[in-house]
């Protein structure tokens, strides 16, 4: 534990209660409570920050954050609400004791499995049978398993410490963190995100010793595991000299990109937080460009919120989309509203996420596109399950996956 795993008063003090975020806020425009609100929620930090006890109530009103920093878009002054949120999480984790079956749970799922591709590969064998057997389930368990995400074949796991050539001329040297359930849950993701960097001219080097980036440790309040693996991580690529330290997932880098704030006196940390970029923040970024072939469709563009609030990007994505020959772009309204997958957030406040979940739909099928294309594994997921639920048969995919369909 360090001092930053409590929200500090330098950063409660930027808030001015204007109220301005309020309405960038999901919950709380499907609640309307002030406390669950930015401003509301900041309010309750103060107090706590003054003396005032952790309670059952005060963690239920931040654990009902999204976090999907919506807020920090429309803040005037500059609020870092997600380093707030998140640190009020881990104040409570550190302060409140939890029920041993959560315990047990948090143990299981963030310490052991995340974290283990042993573990990991059995995660996806049970949910393989759980689909399997979804018919006997109980109806909580079986929307659970809708919203889970499919396991592919083969994994990518046999990838992990291999080094891809470039495609033609060598012009840069990447690694690229692939995850850890995307590893089986993502791997033709993974693939295409490799065969995509290939053709603009990077060696791929897939590290052996990377691990889960941590962001779902952070997110429930669990810094010090996260270091750990941090800290892996920076062990596993700092000392190569790479152009650039890619992930695909939009939330993975948003926390990728913040292992200064985990690691604050670490020299290391800062080197590598400096180095990550976003798939499509690298290649929009670089002057390299195959030729593609025509794609006919109709896509829309939905901000993933960690890479649109978190980390600023934007127009990156949508200028590789522009790139396309024949692909057609029909900007949906309010694009980076948060769809509501929010990590595990879909699992544990289904009823708001899917609230949330069925506005986007409606959004979409506004635009009348065929394909939804967006920038992180989660919102993928939230979104095939709208497609669903509320969708005209759209079909979901990531940037890259674009791009790699235009390449090939």
């Amino acid at each position: 534990m360090v001092a930053s795993d409590k929200p500090q008063q330098a950063d409660l003090d930027k808030c001015v209660h204007c109220g301005l975020c309020l309405n960038a806020c999901p919950t709380y425009r499907e609640l309307r409570v002030e406390m669950d609100s930015p401003r509301g929620r900041i309010y309750q930090m103060v107090q706590v920050a003054a003396g005032a006890p952790v309670t059952e109530s005060y963690a239920e009103h931040i654990d009902l954050c999204l976090a999907c920093r919506a807020c920090e878009t429309a803040c005037p002054s500059g609020v870092k609400y997600g380093r707030l949120v998140e640190a009020a999480r881990a104040d409570i984790e550190n302060r409140l004791p939890r029920r041993w079956p959560a315990r047990f749970l948090r143990w299981l799922v963030f310490k052991k499995t995340l974290p283990s591709r042993a573990m990991t590969r059995l995660a996806a064998v049970s949910l393989s049978m759980g689909r399997a057997f979804r018919f006997a389930m109980p109806k909580r368990m079986r929307e659970l398993i809708d919203l889970a995400p499919q396991v592919e074949r083969p994994n990518f796991y046999r990838n992990i410490g291999r080094v891809f050539p470039a495609r033609g001329e060598r012009k840069y040297r990447v690694a690229f963190l692939s995850g850890c359930i995307a590893n089986v849950c993502f791997a033709r993701l993974n693939e295409a995100t490799v065969r995509v960097l290939q053709a603009h001219g990077c060696e791929v080097t897939i590290p052996e010793t990377q691990t889960c980036c941590g962001a779902l440790h952070v997110h429930a309040g669990m810094r010090d595991a996260a270091r750990k693996l941090a800290r892996q991580n920076i062990d596993a690529v700092l000392d190569d000299k790479f152009d650039a330290i890619i992930t695909n997932a939009g939330g993975c880098g948003s926390t990728l990109k913040e292992y200064d704030d985990l690691l604050p006196d670490d020299d290391r940390a800062h080197a590598f937080a400096k180095n990550v970029k976003d798939v499509s923040e690298f290649l929009a970024s670089i002057d390299t460009r195959p030729p593609m072939r025509e794609i006919q469709a109709t896509i829309t563009y939905q901000d993933s919120c960690h890479l649109a609030h978190g980390q600023r990007v934007r127009s990156a994505p949508r200028e590789l989309l522009r790139r396309v020959p024949g692909l057609t772009i029909k900007e949906m309204s309010m694009s980076d509203s948060c769809c509501g997958s929010a990590g595990i957030y879909n699992v544990v406040h289904t009823d708001i996420s899917m609230s949330l979940l069925e506005k986007k739909m409606a959004a979409v099928n506004r635009t009348g596109a065929d394909r939804i294309v967006t920038a992180n594994p989660g919102c993928m997921l939230q979104l095939r399950a709208g497609v669903e639920r509320w969708g005209h048969r759209q079909c979901v995919s990531h940037v890259v996956e674009i791009l790699d369909e235009a390449l090939r």
